[in-house]
């Protein structure tokens, strides 16, 4: 009965498919950098307040005995942040000169918590000196450990090379990397962007005491350091136009026609497929004709003409009731800002 149940849900789910008015295609688009900044900046500060400030050492240095193999595992990390962006800004070609700035001791860091902007004096103060045009900050970097331990068993070797099961001690470490950025524009006094984001790490030891246990976390300070330096690269990534696939669904039903045109589109022949919705326009069915406005929009957007996409996704809407045109439509004004957003950048 459960297989005939089974057959029955999947011979359903094949006629629905198969009965469906429309078809899904994708298309791949260029979209533009999530953090834009002003085109004159050409030479990049980049400022690093993570570090511990004196009157926040001892906390800090309490948090690095629990969370930090060593006890600059939050320096080095920083560092390895600050280093990887440094290396990706100039990658990718945009600037001129990215520099890693030495701010003066009246710069307050390593508060703990996610630190108030500096000021806009400041900030000029700094592209002065340093012949900047704009500061880069790691306003915010801190590693939390917490340890989990559960007594456990072991298989070692007795004198007779036999193994054997022998109390343990498994240590798992639960490492939360915490970082914050900003970027200062200074050209318009604005924060061009501030982004946090987090990033848990685990590793496992076993030994026969806690102190063996502890030493078979191999590689952890590495992980943490690796991590840091993506992450820096990540961040350099929000200043790069990026590039992704959409989707887009159009009519295939309706009329010969459409069965037509739907396999004129599948063997990749659009602008076949598109003298046949043509002759569709006019049809006596609103709703035929509806279709065909709508899957000339469709045709516009693969051919790049957004103007006329919108265009014909509007009168779909506002003329036939299509209701799908309408979110089309909102889709294709936002894809046009993308595009408006795109070129400016790629005037720098």
């Amino acid at each position: 009965m459960k297989r005939l149940n089974l057959v029955a849900f999947l011979a359903l789910c094949y006629i629905l498919i198969g009965c469906s008015a429309t078809n899904n295609l994708t298309m791949g688009v260029n979209e533009p950098a999530l953090v834009e900044i002003s085109p004159e900046i050409r030479t990049i500060g980049i400022i690093n307040r993570s570090l511990p400030s004196e009157g926040n050492k001892k906390a800090d240095q309490i948090d690095k005995v629990l969370s930090a193999e060593g006890l600059k595992l939050d320096q080095l990390g920083s560092e390895a942040a600050l280093r990887s962006l440094k290396k990706s800004l100039l990658d990718q070609g945009t600037f001129d000169e990215v520099k890693i700035l030495e701010p003066a001791d009246d710069i307050n860091k390593g508060l703990g918590i996610w630190p108030a902007n500096l000021s806009w004096e400041m900030i000029d103060e700094l592209c002065q000196e340093n012949e900047v045009d704009a500061i880069f900050s790691l306003a915010y970097y801190d590693t939390e450990t917490k340890i989990d331990y559960r007594a456990t068993t072991m298989q070692l070797p007795n004198d007779l090379g036999i193994k054997v099961a022998v109390p343990a001690h498994e240590l798992t470490l639960h490492t939360l990397v915490k970082n914050g950025w900003r970027i200062y524009d200074p050209k318009f006094g604005t924060i061009a962007d501030e982004l946090m984001c987090n990033e848990q790490l685990v590793s496992a030891g076993k030994g026969i005491n806690p102190v063996k246990a502890y030493e078979a976390i191999a590689g952890r300070k590495e992980a943490v350091i690796q991590y840091s330096s993506n992450m820096g690269g990540s961040y350099a990534r929000r200043l790069q136009p990026s590039y992704r696939r959409i989707s887009r669904e159009y009519y295939v039903r309706g009329t010969h026609k459409f069965a037509v045109a739907k396999r004129r589109a599948q063997t990749g022949d659009w602008d076949g497929a598109a003298a046949l919705w043509e002759q569709e326009l006019n049809n006596s069915d609103p709703k035929i004709a509806g279709r065909a406005y709508y899957n000339m929009a469709i045709i516009n957007e693969i051919n790049g003409d957004l103007e006329s996409a919108m265009d014909w996704a509007s009168k779909a809407y506002s003329d036939y009731n299509v209701k799908p045109a309408l979110r089309y439509l909102n889709a294709l004004k936002y894809r046009s800002s993308q595009v408006a957003a795109l070129e400016r950048q790629m005037t720098r």
